[in-house]
């Protein structure tokens, strides 16, 4: 049950009256026990009474009044803050296919790793976001456009393919342009829905035409954060035309870009690393926040106890409270 919040909270007024009740209550009782002593005969009295019950008395009363005051917060409209499923959002997927993805820092290689957990990232979003795929090296591929069909985009994921460069900057605009172009096809009387680009390479930008700070101040600017995830370790090796190339990651462009861009910066340094961090975006951009009606418990408590205090009246009293 929650306090948070109250839509009507001048029902509260309600609880002058159940004070007053119990005031009534306790003077009543008061009156009552001087009235016994000042007329009867005690000694008679003691022989002929029934047992006093003692305070087991007064609980069908309590109950009620307790009832009475839970059914007073029902009726202010208390609220509580739910996560309910996003109806509605648009989610760009950005994921790095360089050369340098096939190091095997991460096993059995960063792309393998990046796959498995990006399928799984698609299949845990809610029904409600439209998810779109690009991926990037020496330039940028629309794969598949916002859609909430998750399976052209994991069979999408299972075709990536390693190619040379990292075009970055380009991979950014195009998840935005394809977020400008979906919003303009679904935006009704609401606009377009909420936007968000999840970008996931590991190594610095190397060509494009527009450069990746340039192209996080346009996503700030457009109101569509990015989440970089700077996926790989220092240690990363690959083998380029014959020879041995070091391919660490580059954590502060990353971090940068999200800084930029108005988004978060993730590390991810493994494939149990990356996976955490893909459960993280799902909660965060899957689901939201909202005040939600939590009146039923303080109905039912309420009710509950009011047919108590009634069954308690009738067995101890043989009467109602």
């Amino acid at each position: 049950m929650s306090l948070s919040g109250f839509t009507a909270p001048w029902w509260f007024l309600l609880l002058a009256a159940v004070a007053a009740l119990t005031a009534l209550y306790v003077v009543v009782q008061r009156v009552m026990r001087k009235r016994t002593l000042r007329f009867a005969n005690l000694p008679m009295l003691e022989k002929v009474a029934p047992k006093r019950q003692g305070w087991w008395r007064h609980v069908p009363a309590a109950l009620l009044l307790v009832a009475f005051t839970l059914l007073t917060v029902a009726l202010a409209g208390p609220t509580a803050e739910q996560k309910v499923p996003r109806n509605r959002a648009t989610v760009m997927l950005v994921v790095d296919t360089s050369l340098s993805m096939k190091a095997t820092d991460v096993k059995p290689s960063r792309l393998e790793a990046a796959q498995v957990a990006a399928k799984s990232f698609a299949d845990g979003l809610t029904p409600g976001i439209n998810l779109g795929l690009i991926s990037f090296a020496g330039s940028a591929t629309v794969l598949v456009a916002p859609t909430t069909d998750r399976g052209a985009v994991t069979q999408s994921i299972d075709g990536l393919k390693l190619a040379q460069s990292t075009a970055t900057g380009d991979a950014i605009v195009a998840a935005l342009a394809a977020i400008d172009s979906f919003g303009k096809v679904v935006g009704g009387a609401d606009g377009p829905p909420p936007a968000r680009v999840v970008l996931m390479t590991d190594g610095k930008e190397t060509v494009g035409a527009r450069r990746a700070f340039d192209a996080a101040e346009d996503a700030k600017k457009a109101g569509i954060p990015i989440s970089t995830i700077s996926f790989g370790t220092e240690d990363g090796v690959v083998e380029i035309e014959g020879r041995s190339q070091e391919v660490p990651v580059d954590d502060d462009s990353m971090r940068e870009i999200a800084k930029l861009s108005g988004g978060e910066f993730f590390k991810a340094a493994s494939a149990e690393e990356l996976r955490r961090v893909y459960d993280t975006l799902g909660e965060q951009i899957g689901y939201e926040k909202k005040q939600t009606d939590a009146s039923r418990p303080w109905v039912a408590l309420g009710t509950v106890l009011g047919l108590l205090a009634v069954a308690g009246a009738l067995v101890l009293g043989q009467r109602l409270p």
